[in-house]
């Protein structure tokens, strides 16, 4: 790579750079010239305009609060209620949950609707609390639907209860049609329970919930959640009973309408948007879902094929459902752009359930709210523990036979994540140690044998001799008895290593909340600084780890600079180029990561050190003297060539 190659990437970079922080300033001055618009049609009093204005100011920052804020105060303001709006729609209200959903929640029924299920359209809401020492779920009589769900042995990273999802946001329920063709959501009917009991707590044995949606005398649907001790997963059976006149006679399946907001959890909003999205398992088949680190705002997949489950994921936990049977088929979306920061993501998935219409009928599943956590969904079955992306082929083979075991057996021993992380990194370089000896030594000798080579340097200045140097400067490490190209053999061993860990790391929830030094959580990044503006890829903060890891990265590629080609100055420009854009892009990454980085780097420079001291500069020097004495070897297939060269009547040693 020549200088003017070097001299135009690094002009691509600060023009990016320079177009990011431009782009920025735009946006902003265009944001306020809106909000200076709304404000102004919002103190003469029209209302309409300035709701358009405030709207339009959301282009540019979704997320701005004082445009949300006006917006929903011009809504009360205008009685803005629309029977129908879309998930990520601008326009929302505050439930008695203090959950921002949308406003089509509070859309009046029609009774007219529901035909023999009118009775069930009208009712009071009311709570049934289910509980274990796990998780507490709140089961709401409309819709029959778990309407929060609270992992108590976990917080968000401002320390508040961890709920995955709460509030009427959410929608759970059986679409179909009835035999008089009405179209009936039993999400938006109110059951009964049939006890007045309100609070369930399964301290010594399983304890069940049992609400009935009724279409008259003895005909109803049963929603039946049963939670045991020390478990995430409830089983949730729904039975039909003497429905065969109510539900259409030609509907062999249902479908069950799930959706749902979810709220940030974590710190680092960046790494738990890169890291939720809808998995699925096709019955009998690999575990597939919707890309990871998505840049659309919306993808959707339809699944014209059996499944065993769908689970609605972030970072570290998940909300899945399950059959002891198959879903025949499913559609699944996920919308990332929200009118609410509160919110990561909004699911959506319309699951086809086989339905016999018979006299009676039943539906067995399963609903699972907890941790992304390998040993917990491990023992569920169904390969749910393949929620947890580790990466394909050699890269998930080696988290899950490697580092995992390694990191749970040390975890049996030692409680700081800190430390573990340290002895981890130990045990995979003393293993790798044997294999990279012999690499180091190459590394070792080259460095004994720089000044010569920078001698042939200067006897091969001129730009046209570069193929003499390189051809004299290998001559030169052949018979020195060292081979160029083994310094590559210890990267190439740990590279699939460090982009196991790379995976391994941000996915790992028991690093979650996990203090170490100054870094309060290393599932996310550490902070020592927070900046008063926001640098593009970089962030707004400064990561100490980070820095670390930058800082040794450089230490560790000048002490094997002398490798083939880096002296050439575009090759060195390029070598200090890479760390500072890996410190780019990992600042907003795992404190765990960088720090792992960090000792990696770290240790491999102690190796270096130490494999120098086995290499006896006198020894290397006189091998070099003997062999100048002797023809230089030539390999096979230069031997060939010359033959073939021959052959052709072609001297190769003419000049």
């Amino acid at each position: 790579m020549d200088r003017n190659t070097i001299t135009g990437l690094i002009l691509i970079f600060v023009i990016f750079i320079g177009f990011s922080i431009y782009n920025t300033n735009q946006k902003n001055k265009a944001l306020k010239k809106a909000l200076v618009v709304a404000e102004s049609d919002y103190a003469k009093g029209d209302l309409e305009t300035a709701r358009s204005e405030y709207i339009n100011a959301l282009r540019f920052n979704p997320n701005q609060p004082d445009a949300l804020a006006k917006i929903n105060e011009i809504n009360l303001k205008l009685g803005n209620t629309p029977e129908k709006q879309k998930p990520d729609s601008l326009s929302l209200q505050q439930t008695n949950s203090g959950v921002s959903v949308p406003n089509s929640t509070a859309a009046k029924t029609d009774i007219n609707e529901y035909g023999v299920f009118a009775q069930s359209a009208i009712g009071e809401n009311e709570f049934i609390t289910l509980e274990n020492n796990k998780v507490e779920i709140k089961i709401s009589l409309k819709g029959g639907r778990v309407y929060s769900a609270r992992l108590k042995d976990y917080r968000t990273y401002a320390s508040l209860p961890l709920i995955l999802f709460s509030g009427d946001s959410t929608v759970f329920g059986f679409n179909f049609f009835t035999t008089d063709n009405k179209a009936v959501q039993t999400n938006n009917l109110y059951f009964k329970p049939v006890s007045d009991q309100r609070l369930y707590k399964a301290g010594s044995q399983p304890q069940s919930v049992v609400l009935r949606l009724f279409a008259g005398d003895d005909k109803y649907i049963e929603y039946k959640y049963t939670l045991a001790p020390d478990k995430y997963i409830v089983d949730f059976n729904v039975n039909f009973k003497s429905m065969e006149g109510v539900i259409a006679s030609n509907q062999n399946s249902l479908t069950l309408d799930w959706k749902m907001y979810v709220p940030q959890q974590e710190k680092g909003r960046q790494n738990e948007e890169n890291y939720s999205t809808i998995n699925y398992k096709y019955y009998q088949d690999e575990v597939t879902g919707l890309r990871l680190r998505q840049s659309k705002e919306n993808e959707k997949t339809d699944i014209t094929t059996k499944l065993s489950w769908i689970a609605f994921q972030d970072q570290f936990f998940s909300s899945i459902i399950l059959t002891n049977d198959f879903f025949l088929n499913a559609s699944v979306s996920s919308t990332r752009t929200l009118a609410s920061k509160k919110f990561l993501r909004y699911y959506t998935s319309e699951v086809g359930i086989p339905f016999n219409n018979g006299t009676s009928n039943s539906i067995n599943m399963k609903l699972y709210y907890g941790p992304n956590s390998i040993p917990i969904l491990k023992k569920e079955g169904l390969q749910l523990e393949k929620v947890v992306f580790l990466g394909k082929n050699i890269i998930g083979w080696i988290s899950r036979f490697a580092i995992i075991p390694i990191f749970n057996w040390l975890n049996h021993f030692i409680r700081n994540f800190g430390l573990i992380i340290l002895i981890l990194t130990i045990i995979i370089k003393v293993v790798l140690f044997p294999l990279t000896f012999k690499s180091y030594q190459s590394q070792a000798k080259m460095q004994v044998l720089k000044p010569m080579v920078e001698e042939l340097g200067k006897k091969f200045p001129k730009k046209e001799d570069a193929m003499k140097k390189q051809q004299a400067t290998m001559d030169l490490y052949k018979r020195a008895g060292v081979n160029p190209m083994g310094g590559c053999l210890p990267m190439l061993l740990q590279m699939p290593i460090l982009f196991a860990m790379f995976r391994f790391f941000p996915v790992s929830i028991e690093l979650r909340q996990e203090h170490f030094l100054w870094a309060t959580d290393l599932s996310t990044y550490d902070s020592i600084l927070t900046l008063p503006f926001t640098i593009p890829m970089y962030g707004n903060h400064v990561s100490l780890f980070t820095l670390l890891m930058t800082a040794s990265t450089l230490l560790t590629m000048k002490m094997t600079g002398s490798s083939p080609g880096s002296d050439q100055p575009g090759m060195k420009m390029m070598m200090y180029m890479m760390p500072v854009m890996f410190m780019l892009i990992l600042n907003n990454f795992s404190a765990g990561l960088t720090y792992y980085y960090f000792l990696a780097n770290m240790l491999t420079y102690a190796q270096n050190m130490i494999s120098k001291r086995f290499i006896n500069a006198d020894a290397v020097l006189a091998t070099l003297e003997e062999n100048k004495k002797k023809p230089l070897k030539k390999s096979k297939w230069q031997q060939r060539l010359e033959t073939a060269a021959k052959q052709r009547g072609i001297n190769p040693h003419k000049k």
